[in-house]
């Protein structure tokens, strides 16, 4: 570059040798001095065309590269400068009436999208009512009366501001007012008090989990456990899914093993429908009781869940309590599953599929359960299988049961007598 084309880009200043490290270095320093005392939009726009101008200079640049591995690269150290003063550039920008109905508009959001408690939601009301104070001049906030009716005025005065013909260098302190007003009002918002700020007793009590706690009832520890029982009690009596909801909060909300498992005891007792997202979410990390509630709950999504923990994991407890979900839940889609069991190690195992299989109801269970009737060592088993014809009860599965009234087994003859008719 000659000395006239650093004239030409308002290098007439620099000393430097054009080209190098310090002659990019020189014009930088220029570049920051100007930055710091510039006052409008238009000298910010200068500044930028000047680091452009630099930018394309230094891509041409043939600077030196370090002689040691540890010595700095001056072209990224330039370019790391260059970086920073285009940064220091879009900080000093502004405010502009746009980032001020933005912020209003997320203030609405804020108002709507989260759920107050009752102070919270007077406190809402205050923040929006003293934004309306603070821009009183420049746009009109809407009273409101309700966190909902606060987010649709605030998005309507988002709109207002942003339609304002102010300018960031003429109307500095038109939009500075704004802007303080706005983030005031957010500020307000982030403090007032939501439903996710309150403890998990402060949760409950919110919901009214504990107002079925009536008389002496209210001294029995723990609270949480009595106040279940009496939703589980009003479930059973109304069959209400409104009064199973308080059990499922407490489910999700209450951190402890032993509340855990009291509830599960509850949704085993009544099978609410309602509690199958969370139980099945328990029991996909293979929770028996979660499992045996699957069961008792009965909804044939939890098949193919289900069906993964068939094998147990080498768990024959696991194994036994997921052949008895699949039984319950009677999904024929779980037969071939079920069935593949009769063949397990474990004789509790394979006496669990067999009366799974009965449960299923499937007639093509029929088959292997007739295989294990002839063939398994184990009367245990045997008197499974032949509990499974008597459950399948066309009038092939009863005949194979019936044929089996003289077994060695007891166990077996009385089922072959149920299947006889005798």
């Amino acid at each position: 570059m000659s000395d006239e084309d650093s004239e030409a880009d308002g290098d007439g200043d620099i000393d430097a040798e054009p080209g190098t490290v310090a002659f990019f270095e020189e014009r930088l320093d220029a570049a920051e001095t100007a930055l710091e005392a510039a006052e409008t939009e238009a000298d910010l726009d200068d500044i930028a065309a000047t680091l452009a101008d630099i930018e394309t200079d230094l891509d041409a640049a043939e600077l030196p590269t370090p002689d040691e591995e540890d010595e700095d690269d001056p072209q990224e150290v330039l370019e790391s400068r260059l970086s920073s003063l285009r940064d220091g550039i879009e900080e000093q920008r502004g405010p502009y009436v746009e980032d001020v109905a933005e912020d209003v508009e997320a203030a609405g959001a804020t108002a709507q999208d989260t759920r107050w408690t009752d102070d919270g939601q007077t406190q809402v009301l205050d923040a929006v009512a003293a934004f309306g104070e603070a821009v009183d001049g420049h746009v009109e906030v809407e009273k409101v009366e309700s966190a909902q009716e606060a987010g649709d005025a605030l998005w309507a005065t988002s709109e207002a501001i942003a339609a304002l013909d102010l300018g960031p260098d003429e109307d500095s302190d038109a939009i500075a007012t704004l802007r303080t007003a706005a983030q005031t009002l957010n500020d307000d918002l982030e403090a007032a008090q939501a439903y996710e700020d309150l403890s998990v007793r402060e949760k409950l009590t919110f919901e009214g989990f504990y107002e079925v706690i009536e008389g002496d009832h209210q001294k029995d520890y723990p609270p949480e456990l009595n106040a279940i029982l009496v939703w589980e009690k009003r479930y059973k009596d109304h069959r209400d899914p409104e009064d199973v909801e308080p059990i499922l909060l407490a489910f999700e909300l209450l951190d402890s093993e032993f509340m855990e498992e009291n509830i599960l005891d509850v949704f085993e007792r009544i099978a609410p429908p309602e509690a199958y997202e969370p139980v099945q979410q328990r029991a996909s990390r293979r929770d028996k009781q979660a499992v045996r509630v699957l069961g008792k709950i009965g909804d044939q999504r939890a098949v193919e869940t289900l069906v993964d923990f068939i094998d147990g994991d080498g768990d024959p407890a696991l194994q036994r309590v997921t052949l008895q979900a699949l039984g319950e839940i009677g999904s024929h889609e779980a037969t071939q599953a079920v069935a593949n069991r009769l063949a397990a190690d474990t004789d509790s195992v394979r006496s669990a599929a067999a009366r799974a299989l009965g449960l299923l109801g499937d007639t093509r269970a029929i088959e292997p359960l007739t295989d294990v009737l002839a063939e398994d060592d184990a009367d245990e088993v045997r008197a499974s299988a032949a509990w499974a014809l008597n459950q399948i009860g066309t009038e092939r599965a009863l005949e194979i049961a019936a044929e089996y009234a003289d077994d060695r087994a007891y166990v077996v003859q009385v089922e072959a007598e149920k299947a006889a008719g005798v």
